[in-house]
């Protein structure tokens, strides 16, 4: 990717204009050739037990999301990341109890090679969550490691007798992704202790063991070789030694990254570190790809406080540093995942700001992951099963799939209308969702693109502009509730072709016209 400093802002002159209504959005004459390709294309995370319910038990399964493939592939999606499906006694599966197979919840290995081959048949990769942090504590290993101190899987755990000081007390949380101080926990009848991060029921690897790390490279080889899957999402990569340890996480991802090119040359590793870009930086270098939750910290509030002048800006400024230390980074954007509050719900249930998100999400740089339910304005806030509900596929009667394993409290019909009513609707998210996306995939521009990031009087706009090669694309997104004007210098005058616009946004001679909450695009 071409390195990106900041030194060049255009000033633009900013008036008000009265507030106008909205129009569907508009596609570009170029929308038929095809420019993204994955791993720079939109992914899409699942969570398989709300996703579709195949044999009506009320649990999502993989045959359920085999049959959902071809919304999928209508909806512009390139790849899909799909949370643990591997046996677990809890329902979110972060606990595996077995690394070589599938939650008979969710069905078979013969159901998921099946999966792999219908997503690949749509050129859809397919990216498992591999839970390498952490087993859970009804795994085989942890539980010969607990009976008996002298068992060959004693090393694959961390222990520490009780009355060693770092047993004692509340220990320090790193950030987002736990909020549990206790990290040591007691095994009845035992003088010793294991450490497990995030609770008790996932008892940390050691990966200090050369066994153990061996293990995790078994199980990589397993997947992608024998079932083919494209990658994995690695959970909790910045846990995998202490937190005054990271040059040792670094160094063992650079370490599995080589083992997991022996079987796949090209295999995609994505991870997640929740941290700001200076942390996760060191990371790229094992972790080619890494989620950005700067940025969708930064896009939140801007959103919530109107004020998009420094959005691209800070993007700009990330991208800089993972540059730095790995220039073929894969910047992961996001604007909400499993562990979130969905982002209508972090918008008041605001459409309008909801779909200036995704625009914000689909225009800047980065390969996006849309979280399942984002594109139809799925509700939730923690706990986390309420972020996690079932998919509205299409109003109840007509509905073959919908899950049932909880009561929603916060999807229904009354507040989130179902995927098929909106796909009738060219004013719906779903379809601004799609627009967006056949837009992006088909821009060499909003895809690779450089960012250059435009400075305006009026701090309430977001503007910059994309450019790879021969093509160039000036953004601008209005995230306040009051209407604008911009006259654009003569430098900008040539992005004259509109290749999208939502909520009357418009271009008049050399003015840009923005109501509030609207976005413009525009081609050079």
């Amino acid at each position: 990717m071409k390195k990106l400093k900041l030194h060049h802002f255009l000033p633009l002159a900013a008036l008000a204009l009265t507030t106008g209504c909205s129009t569907p959005a508009k596609l570009g004459t170029d929308a038929d050739k095809k420019a993204s390709e994955w791993p720079k294309g939109v992914s899409y995370e699942i969570f398989v037990q709300s996703f579709c319910d195949s044999d009506k038990n009320g649990i999502g399964d993989i045959k359920g999301m085999t049959s959902k493939l071809d919304y999928l592939d209508d909806l512009g999606i390139e790849a899909v990341w799909l949370m643990p499906i591997n046996p677990s006694p809890s329902y979110h599966k972060y606990d595996v109890t077995d690394y070589y197979g599938i939650h008979p919840d969710y069905g078979t290995m013969d159901d998921f090679k099946e999966f792999v081959k219908e997503a690949h048949k749509r050129d859809i990769k397919v990216v498992m969550d591999l839970v390498l942090n952490h087993s859970g504590n009804g795994h085989p290993w942890f539980k010969e490691a607990a009976k008996d101190p002298k068992s060959p899987y004693r090393d694959y755990y961390v222990w520490a007798h009780k009355d060693d000081p770092q047993t004692k007390g509340e220990g320090k949380t790193t950030g987002a992704d736990s909020f549990n101080v206790n990290h040591w926990h007691s095994v009845e009848g035992s003088d010793y202790k294991y450490f497990g991060y995030f609770w008790g029921g996932m008892p940390d690897l050691n990966f200090d063991n050369p066994k153990l790390r061996e293990e995790t490279y078994k199980i990589g080889r397993y997947w992608l070789k024998d079932v083919g899957v494209d990658g994995f999402r690695l959970d909790a990569a910045r846990h995998i030694y202490p937190d005054d340890r990271e040059k040792d996480n670094h160094q063992f991802w650079e370490e599995f990254r080589s083992e997991m090119q022996k079987v796949k040359k090209d295999v995609y590793l994505v991870g997640e570190v929740w941290a700001e870009a200076e942390t996760v930086a060191p990371y790229t270098k094992g972790l080619p790809a890494l989620f950005n939750f700067e940025m969708s910290w930064a896009i939140l509030k801007a959103l919530n406080t109107g004020r998009g002048d420094s959005l691209a800006i800070k993007h700009a400024q990330i991208i800089d540093i993972y540059d730095d230390v790995n220039p073929d980074f894969i910047d992961a954007t996001i604007l909400s995942n499993h562990d979130q509050n969905r982002i209508m719900s972090e918008m008041n249930g605001d459409m309008n700001k909801a779909k200036l998100a995704a625009a914000l999400l689909l225009t800047l740089p980065g390969s996006p992951y849309i979280y399942y339910g984002e594109e139809i304005g799925m509700k939730g806030k923690k706990p986390d099963e309420e972020i996690r509900e079932p998919f509205l596929w299409d109003v109840k009667s007509k509905d073959d799939c919908r899950t049932t394993w909880m009561t929603p409290k916060n999807n229904t019909e009354q507040t989130v209308t179902p995927a098929a009513v909106q796909a009738a609707d060219k004013a719906s998210i779903l379809n601004h969702y799609k627009t967006l996306i056949r837009l992006r995939n088909n821009s060499k521009a909003l895809t690779y693109g450089a960012i250059e990031p435009i400075r305006l009087e009026n701090k309430a706009i977001s503007a910059f502009l994309r450019t790879n090669e021969d093509e160039s694309v000036l953004v601008l997104h209005n995230l306040s509730g009051a209407a604008t004007s911009i006259e654009l210098p003569a430098s900008l005058k040539e992005h004259k072709s509109v290749v999208f616009q939502n909520n009357n946004a418009k271009l008049s001679r050399s003015a840009v016209q923005l109501p509030a909450y609207s976005t413009l695009i525009l081609k050079k």
